[in-house]
């Protein structure tokens, strides 16, 4: 199979590179105050594992399995000016009321607790995160929490050229950008909006402005755009990106069918036929992506392998919605609200016996792609990926 020759927007995006850089889920709730026996014993039970294991981290953000959380996602809005097929039912969802939204203040005081706690990477979603007018602001603050690594923000691109020289300066240190096809008519059918241009400036201006790698995350789906694995991969060569090719997951509104799933075995084998020199990149610990890279490219290319191959055993996050919910697993429907907690003045420690109470009821692994399709959960949108 040939590599189709790329846009001449793609074409000009990497010349330039190149020079300038060689609700809906039910919800659990629970009221502050004393855990449960139960979970006071599991608590303590937890606490007595890291005791053993001489692991200096937060027993709240410990699961029963041992595994550590240190990794959390903020959603800052239900709201987004794209309608990605895979995110959004095509219908549209009924907003969340503004004033049952965090607020900035209450996003910052969950991001203050979390970082005392161990949590030192922090990626900030939506929706579309770059639509929230104070976003810049938020991203400042966060990078005064001492202990906290990483500042990163997964967004479409439609506004990123414009913001990400105030992002930078504010602290921004990891991108990931949703680009799902490099056929400027497909992609206006795949997230019922224009906007292709923009995306591509916002990937030129982070590759301009020194972020390596620029994530960019592709989801799959048979029919649509498997087709362009070949021309993803092609732009690893001469750009310092990682191109993410996400398996293709079911959540509500989506209209998932396991017929529309390309596995990662799939893509892996497809690619390997146009580079038979593909080569596997060590994994980094608790990363979620099956990383490969062609010799001699600037780039790599990575799987998401959600369906496929599940990673629950070395998972490390956390997710709270624009709502305020805690969630625990992307595919669960279990949720408590710390939103609700807080203004009911809720002390640090009785949020952080909430949160351990919450992490410790996580599943070993979530279900089998078959039972996901038939739960009950949010849309994307409304969990933040």
């Amino acid at each position: 199979m040939a590599v189709r020759p790329v846009s001449r927007m793609l074409q000009r995006v990497l010349r330039s590179s190149v020079r300038s850089c060689s609700s809906g889920a039910p919800v659990t709730q629970h009221h502050p105050g004393e855990p449960s026996q139960t979970a006071a014993e599991e608590l303590s039970r937890r606490r007595q594992f890291l005791r053993e294991h001489t692991a200096p981290f937060s027993a709240f953000l410990t699961d029963s399995f041992g595994r550590q959380h240190s990794y959390l996602r903020i959603s800052l809005t239900e709201k987004c000016n794209l309608r990605c097929q895979y995110c959004m039912p095509e219908e549209g969802i009924p907003l969340t009321p503004k004033a049952d939204l965090l607020t900035t203040e209450e996003i910052l005081t969950l991001a203050r607790l979390f970082v005392k706690e161990g949590i030192d990477k922090i990626r900030l979603t939506g929706g579309e995160p770059l639509i929230r007018p104070d976003v810049v602001d938020i991203v400042a603050q966060l990078h005064q929490l001492e202990g906290l690594r990483t500042i990163g923000i997964t967004t479409n691109g439609i506004n990123l050229a414009r913001l990400l020289p105030q992002l930078q300066k504010a602290g921004l240190s990891a991108i990931n950008i949703s680009l799902d096809t490099l056929v400027p008519a497909k992609f206006e059918f795949i997230v019922r909006r224009k906007g292709f241009q923009k995306v591509m400036a916002g990937i030129h201006k982070a590759i301009e402005l020194g972020y390596s790698p620029v994530k960019v995350n592709c989801v799959v789906m048979r029919g649509l755009n498997e087709d362009e694995l070949l021309d993803f991969v092609a732009l690893t060569e001469g750009l310092p990106l990682d191109v993410r090719f996400i398996e293709y997951m079911p959540f509500d509104g989506n209209r998932w069918n396991f017929k529309k799933m390309v596995s990662y075995k799939e893509m892996l084998n497809t690619l390997q036929q146009q580079w038979p020199e593909l080569e596997k990149l060590p994994e980094e610990e608790s990363s979620t992506a099956k990383a490969f890279k062609i010799p001699g490219f600037r780039g790599q290319l990575s799987f998401i392998t959600s369906m496929s191959e599940h990673f629950c055993g070395t998972c490390n996050r956390l997710r709270i919605t624009a709502d305020g919910n805690l969630k625990v697993c992307l595919f669960g429907n279990s949720e408590v609200s710390l939103r609700d907690h807080l203004r009911a003045g809720a002390s640090e420690e009785e949020l952080l016996r909430i949160i351990g109470a919450a992490v410790g009821r996580k599943k070993q692994q979530h279900a089998g792609m078959f039972n996901i399709a038939q739960m009950k959960n949010r849309p994307m949108i409304l969990i933040g990926g």
